[in-house]
């Protein structure tokens, strides 16, 4: 007992001589909390991290940089060798994807580091005669660069695969980019930073600081104050137009946020890119107390801060501002979107809509919020949903939509409900817990459409039934929201006379323009593309094994149907079984849409727009579709697709193209100016800023 008290007792010394400048440099607010995480116990090491060991004896190694690097790494050091050789072997060990060169800056290091690093082969080593500080370091070691983008990264830090990758994706992702920062770490696994907030007396708050790094409320790209230089990625063009670092916060703190400001006056954007992680141990490259050494700079820097930005500053908020405000009135408002599942851009095109969609509100300035019907969301969802700088609201973090609209319910812009199993159960709640947020219902397509023309398919009595129920709820839920989203003409124009008081819009599916990179020499295959959970693909799956494919060998003998998507064990060994190719699910679609003669789309009931149908255009692949599959989407037979309705129908559709080069040039180039003229972006944008009024 009496060693813990006299453990306690010296901390408690220890943090109160912190105290005074503490409160100067952050605030009650921020001092406290460091304060409470002294007396914390903290999580063991988190192995998932792998760190490499500080200690392992040095053997000369090499780094595969390039003599054309598009990065340039520039890192500062003042002694910690160890550190420095652990940063160092983490980069040889996760690289950049990108050609790349490291340069180290040795700031007239006491420990002999120029030595040792003049042994790592790839290494542009600088070494100043004189100690010039953090700032002059990384201002030397910059005008040294030759790479396109500039990192700078502390030596206390150790990187992890694809750092530096998810660090330029956001200036390819944003226009407007002019700086992106990484998600800091400790060591034991803690959140370190998400970004940070300035207040108006110039003092500042890391955002998320001491957090789990795994909760999604930090793991969404967004914009921030500023990031931390210990890894901060900066265009080499930028950063001289902004004059570097600037010299009056020499030799360090400060400076990043200085430049960050400098950033955004010049009409850039600052982005913390929760994607890109890396391992910083806080302190190491500056360690001392606040009032001495390389610490007391901080208190003296934010005064000189202060006055240079003290207009910036006036618009910044007040320092004993509510942290969630700070973060809503970064944005235009908060749209939640609530689906029955997360969404999956391989799995199925109603994913790869929703996640346009997210995209599209996300670089128009909302926060958006994604909620699964389910609970669930994977790691890898959160992370890709994160980077284009969507939250995900999923179990453990989350307790349900239900809990979230009762507590941020009142400032809630609009909430956007998928599907009318989705919409049946949440719209009340909406209503009572955001009277003023604007009640979207995303049908994605029509369900009792599709469910009417399974009935007649099928000549089941119990599917129409089901299917009239599923009419009479959907049809009321559209007549009850605010607004309606469809994705084609025919159901928009079918719901003008079914609810023409009802306000609907046209939102069909949003497809990038890949175009194509081969042309007819050389193809074969057809292409469908679709899981077999969907009672149509299904459907079309079994039609193609039993009559389509045999109906094809009469023409073609050794023609093949490329199946690519999620079909069960026993499903999928009957269909092969049956002739056809069953690949799975394919990550990446664009192979086999240069591969293929065709895609195909036998489509015998359904409703919407087919996203098979919009992603084979968009590669310049000619499609071979039912009426059904192309309905709704203003294509012309013979023009920009082929229609087909029995097998040998397919059969003479696959002759045409395959014998004619023409023929399949021509519906080539019409399906890409198709997708480009009525599945854009910018036509889905204008349909959502509508429905946000």
């Amino acid at each position: 007992m009496s060693g813990k008290l006299s453990w306690r007792y010296r901390r408690a010394l220890t943090i109160a001589q912190r105290v005074r400048s503490s409160i100067a440099l952050r605030g009650w607010r921020g001092t406290l909390s460091r304060i409470s995480q002294e007396f914390v116990s903290r999580p063991a090491i988190d192995d998932s991290l792998r760190l490499l060991p500080l200690d392992a004896p040095f053997e000369p190694f090499a780094l595969p940089s390039s003599s054309h690097p598009r990065v340039s790494i520039v890192i500062p050091v003042h002694g910690k060798l160890a550190y420095t050789l652990a940063c160092l072997r983490s980069i040889a060990a996760t690289p950049p994807t990108d050609p790349f060169e490291v340069i180290v800056v040795d700031d007239a290091s006491p420990d002999g580091t120029a030595d040792v690093l003049g042994q790592v082969a790839g290494l542009r080593l600088l070494c100043n005669d004189e100690n010039l500080g953090f700032v002059g370091s990384c201002n030397r070691g910059a005008a040294a660069c030759v790479g396109e983008f500039i990192v700078f990264l502390n030596n206390d830090t150790q990187v992890t695969a694809g750092w530096a990758d998810e660090l330029l994706r956001c200036f390819e992702l944003r226009p407007r980019c002019g700086i992106a920062g990484s998600q800091l770490v400790y060591p034991d696994g803690r959140q370190q930073e998400a970004g940070a907030w300035v207040f108006a007396d110039g003092s500042a708050w890391s955002i998320g600081r001491f957090e789990p790094r795994s909760d999604p409320s930090f793991r969404y790209a967004r914009q921030v104050d500023y990031v931390s230089g210990a890894s901060l990625a900066i265009r080499r063009d930028t950063f001289a137009t902004l004059g570097g670092f600037d010299t009056r916060f020499a030799p360090g703190y400060y400076e990043d946020t200085d430049l960050a400001f400098a950033a955004r006056a010049a009409g850039f954007e600052v982005w913390y890119m929760p994607t890109s992680v890396l391992v910083h141990a806080e302190g190491i490259s500056s360690a001392g107390a606040p009032d001495s050494g390389m610490k007391r700079f901080q208190a003296i820097h934010r005064g000189t801060f202060a006055e240079k930005w003290r207009d910036a500053l006036a618009r910044q908020p007040r320092p004993d501002t509510p942290l969630p405000r700070i973060a809503r009135e970064r944005y235009r408002g908060t749209i939640l979107v609530v689906d029955g599942a997360t969404p999956d851009a391989s799995r199925d095109s109603g994913s790869l809509r929703l996640i346009s969609i997210m995209r599209l509100l996300v670089d128009d300035g909302w926060h958006v919020a994604f909620a699964p019907d389910d609970g669930r969301a994977t790691d890898t969802a959160i992370r890709d949903l994160g980077r284009w700088g969507v939250e995900v609201l999923a179990r453990p973090w989350s307790d349900g939509v239900p809990s979230w609209l009762a507590r941020h319910g009142e400032t809630v812009h609009a909430v956007v409900l998928c599907r009318h199993p989705v919409a049946a159960q949440y719209a009340p709640l909406v209503r009572r817990h955001a009277p003023g947020a604007r009640l979207i219902f995303d049908t994605v397509d029509l369900h009792f459409l599709r469910e009417e023309r399974a009935a007649e398919q099928a000549g089941i009595a119990s599917l129409s039934r089901q299917a009239s129920a599923t009419r009479q709820q959907e049809l009321k839920l559209i007549a009850d929201a605010d607004t309606t989203f469809v994705v084609s003409d025919y159901e928009r124009e079918l719901l003008a006379t079914l609810l023409p008081d009802a306000r609907v819009e046209l939102l069909s599916n949003i497809h990038e323009v890949h175009g194509r990179t081969r042309g007819h020499a050389g193809r074969r295959d057809l292409l469908f593309v679709g899981g077999f959970g969907h009672p149509p693909n299904a459907d079309a799956m079994r039609w193609m094994a039993e009559a389509i494919l045999p109906a094809l060998r009469r023409v073609v003998p050794d023609v093949r149907i490329l199946v690519a998507g999620d079909v069960p064990d026993g499903e999928r060994r009957s269909l092969a079984a049956s002739g056809l190719t069953m690949l799975g699910r394919v990550p990446d679609l664009a192979p086999l849409m240069e591969a293929a003669l065709a895609s195909i789309a036998p489509l015998r009931f359904g409703a919407g727009v087919k996203g098979k149908v919009n992603m084979a255009m968009s590669h310049g692949l000619p499609v071979i579709g039912t009426a059904v599959a192309v309905e709704g989407m203003r294509l012309t037979d013979g023009v920009d697709v082929l229609t087909a309705v029995t097998p040998d129908d397919v059969a003479d559709a696959y002759r045409r193209l395959a014998t004619d080069a023409g023929l399949w040039l021509s519906l080539s180039d019409r399906s890409i100016d198709h997708v480009a003229e009525h599945f854009s972006a910018d036509a889905a944008r204008v349909a959502l800023q509508s429905a946000l009024l």
